[in-house]
């Protein structure tokens, strides 16, 4: 196969140019994708690279999924198969399992815990510091540590320069002692740690270095300090690093990326190849010209000059709305009007936001009109309560030291073991300098008259012995049942059906999320669990919120600007375009996060392909519950007016006089529209057409309603529409042809 076919030049000279450090900017759209992939094939099978020698990160799950689906198409299974090829925590998880315990810290089955497990496990170090647990907050400090791990700055680096540091530095290294207690990483750990075992095992160091001899990283700037020098420590042996980046796009600080860093790589290794991969083939000349116009005011960047060969393609609509609530409207509606055109489906579309809060009166809006709709964020299927529990019992049974698992399900469902008594078996278990896990098989062996006396009344030992015994039976199932057959086990065991089932909707959708979860497990297959657990609990604790959404769901996608990266759709709203929303208040006074600010709103333009709609209202309701005068985002200033359509661009100041909201639009009968097929428009042949009738402000009268005033009118194809607003009757939109309607 020739693998320059359908490359463009600069996309030929990233993938041939094989020796040495190369930073390859990518703009959005620009095929980069492509690139990497075809650099591997052509590795492969032009250079004779064995696949075994080749490291390609990628940023999220769907990423590494993509790449791999695209060079099964390319190359052998074999040699698919033998790519290493995953994000940098996946990556580093797999390695962590071979040589972690070269550290003589963990052991190889050490478990991944997520955010919430995090928190609990800071709690209870802020509870046994005797520190005030609602002055320190666990998520506050969460934050801290995950920064601090980002930057390598381990327990024993981490100099306090507050009172409000120096808790924190007490909090961080307890939750550190019973992260290894548990035999737990968290997420930062699981790169920190991977580090640590480089830098300090020489010639682990160097097995790594040898076997990758070609190592690619894909979004660049969206790397942290570890990760920067986790990929600088491997390429450390032949320099045959491949970074793929854009500064531009760089929308991650919060989490701790570090757009500089592609700055710093071109300071490491300054007799690099700069590839500029400019040509845009996702979006139209109107949109990538207003993308570049925002992006333009940043002054830390790289410019990459994008083109397009697209064509001009349909003017950007900016829309004023009164509030919120006429702000959804008008996103269902143009919807409805799109689909209803035949030139675009349900999922074309995509609602993008800048905070999770603004979902809700959108969300209202697409159930109101019966539209479907996926949220790309929400809870995700494994941080579900009913899934969190058969999880943490799977971690149990893999890792029987998780303090946290335990402590999640050791009365789930309910066995009679309270706070009081779980409390008891924790100083227990400290006093003989023990596990809780070995305070319990301790437990377990005085009922067989081994062991001395324990603390517990007779109910709390009976109930405590039980899920010591209950544990002991899963744990040698593990070894004889498949995976599949250890979760039924489980299920069957604990009685967790009957729990969840209590005969409400709510419980039968619990129980339908139980049996995707099993749905899921079926998927590894049905060897032993003991030999697939691992893989499946460290597939879940990776995934991602965007790695939920399908390529062909039939359904609008509603996602914040964030939950955006990475994906595309020829259909794009942003909404909340003004100040202080997009961009955000928390930012306004800071130049570094004015930037990240503008590269986000950068990045939801580049998302459209081929339609793009702003929204702003002239009135939001805020937190308080009022509703206040919002200004237009300054970044729909920057774009040009030659861009816009000219009925929807208009300034809106404090000044301007204010147009009451019309009224909700009523929800379509279920019949009238069929999404995914344009929608059959009713139309009366008998009704005359008249339109220019009424202006707003005009005082009219109704049979019914009474005198009103003219707020808004709407024009369409055959009628004229009219929303009147009666006093002690509302406001009614009523269309002119049929309205019984008198001039006063």
């Amino acid at each position: 196969m020739d693998f320059l076919t359908m490359l463009n030049p600069e996309q030929q000279e990233a993938v041939t140019t094989i020796e040495g450090p190369i930073l390859a900017l990518a703009g959005p759209g620009s095929g980069k994708t492509r690139a990497l992939t075809h650099r591997i094939a052509h590795l492969v099978k032009n250079c004779d690279i064995a696949p075994w020698h080749i490291l390609a990160v990628t940023f999220t799950n769907k990423a590494a999924r993509e790449m791999k689906s695209r060079l099964a198409t390319m190359l052998t299974d074999r040699q698919t198969y033998s790519l290493s090829v995953g994000t940098f925590h996946s990556l580093c998880a797999r390695w962590l399992r071979r040589d972690i315990e070269t550290l003589g810290i963990y052991d190889s089955n050490f478990v991944i815990y997520d955010t919430s497990d995090q928190e609990a496990i800071i709690k209870r170090a802020v509870r046994e510091l005797n520190l005030d647990e609602k002055k320190w907050k666990p998520s506050a400090i969460q934050h801290v540590i995950s920064s601090a791990k980002n930057e390598m700055i381990t327990t024993d680096k981490f100099q306090p320069r507050t009172y409000q540091e120096e808790v924190t530095a007490r909090v961080y290294e307890r939750y550190q002692k019973l992260l290894i207690e548990s035999n737990a990483l968290d997420f930062d750990d699981l790169l920190l740690v991977t580090h640590q075992l480089l830098k300090q095992n020489e010639s682990v160091r160097q097995r790594y270095q040898e076997n990758y001899i070609h190592v690619m990283v894909d979004e660049f700037q969206d790397t942290n300090g570890v990760q920067y020098e986790l990929a600088k420590m491997l390429a450390a042996g032949h320099r045959n690093i491949f970074a793929v980046g854009d500064m531009d796009q760089s929308i991650y600080s919060w989490r701790g990326a570090d757009y500089r860093n592609v700055l710093r790589f071109r300071e490491d290794y300054p007799t690099h190849k700069l590839i500029r991969l400019s040509q845009n083939y996702r979006s139209t000349e109107t949109i990538l010209n207003a993308a570049k116009q925002i992006i333009c005011k940043n002054k830390n960047r790289i410019d990459n000059n994008l083109f397009t060969q697209r064509g001009e393609g349909a003017k950007i609509e900016i829309k004023e709305v009164y509030n919120d609530e006429e702000e959804s409207q008008f996103v269902v509606s143009e919807i409805r009007n799109l689909v209803a055109d035949g030139h675009f489906s349900l999922g074309d579309m995509a609602v993008m936001y800048r905070t999770n809060a603004q979902s809700r009166v959108l969300e209202e809006a697409f159930v109101a009109n019966n539209m479907p709709y996926l949220l790309v964020r929400g809870t995700r299927f494994y941080d579900r309560k009913e899934i969190k529990d058969i999880l943490a019992y799977l971690r149990l049974i893999y890792n029987p030291e998780d303090s946290v698992s335990l402590k999640r399900i050791i009365n789930v469902p309910p066995r009679a073991i309270g706070e009081k008594t779980i409390g008891e078996l924790d100083r227990w278990a400290v006093g003989l300098r023990i596990t809780s896990w070995q305070a319990l098989q301790r437990l377990r062996n005085e009922e067989d008259g081994r062991e001395g006396e324990a603390p517990f009344p007779n109910r709390s030992r009976k109930a405590l012995v039980n899920f010591a015994e209950l544990m002991r039976l899963l744990l040698g199932a593990k070894e004889n049942f498949s995976l599949t057959e250890l979760f039924d086990m489980l299920i069957a065991r604990t009685s967790y059906q009957s729990f969840i089932k209590d005969g409400t909707e709510e419980g039968e959708g619990r129980w339908e999320n139980v049996l995707e979860l099993r749905r899921a497990i079926t998927e590894f297959g049905g060897l032993k669990a003991g030999e697939t657990l691992s893989e499946f609990l460290e597939n879940v604790a990776l995934v991602a919120d965007v790695d939920a959404l399908k390529e062909d769901a039939a359904a609008v996608a509603l996602l914040t600007l964030h939950s955006a990266k990475g994906l595309e759709f020829p259909v794009v709203f942003m909404v909340g375009m003004e100040e202080g929303i997009c961009p955000h208040s928390r930012s306004m006074q800071d130049v570094e996060g004015m930037e990240e600010e503008r590269r986000l709103a950068y990045v939801g333009v580049t998302r459209a392909k081929e339609r793009l709609y702003f929204t702003h209202a002239f009135r939001r309701r805020g937190y308080s519950g009022f509703e206040e005068t919002s200004t237009p985002s300054r970044f729909l200033g920057d774009i040009s007016l030659d861009l816009v359509q000219d009925n929807n661009r208009r300034k809106t100041t404090k000044s301007q006089a204010v147009t009451p909201p019309p009224a909700k639009a009523a929800p379509p009968p279920p019949s009238a529209t069929h999404w995914g097929q344009p929608s059959v428009r009713q139309n009366s042949a008998n009704a005359p057409v008249k339109t220019g009738v009424y202006k707003v402000g005009e005082v009219v009268h109704h049979r019914k309603y009474g005198e009103g005033t003219v707020i808004a009118v709407e024009q369409s194809k055959d009628d004229e529409y009219v929303q009147v607003a009666f006093p002690g009757n509302g406001i009614k939109k009523l269309a002119v042809s049929i309205a019984p309607l008198e001039r006063r």
